[in-house]
């Protein structure tokens, strides 16, 4: 089964980490919160370290 990466938005702070981590795949959007510009522009292992680091936990694999 494929993993779906996912951001709960109502939980982000918008510190902008992830789009640090892999600004391939996150980008902080009109509102100042995270969102997912494309789920397979980075390698996994970068996507994992952005949800690891994330202060808020707020992005995961579904």
């Amino acid at each position: 089964m494929m993993k779906k990466l996912s951001i709960n938005q109502e939980e982000c702070i918008g510190c902008g980490l992830c789009t640090e981590i892999a600004p391939e795949v996150f980008r902080l959007n009109d509102e100042g919160v995270s969102e997912i510009i494309d789920p397979a522009g980075a390698e996994e292992s970068k996507i994992q370290e952005a949800i690891d680091e994330c202060p808020v936990e707020c992005i995961q694999w579904v």
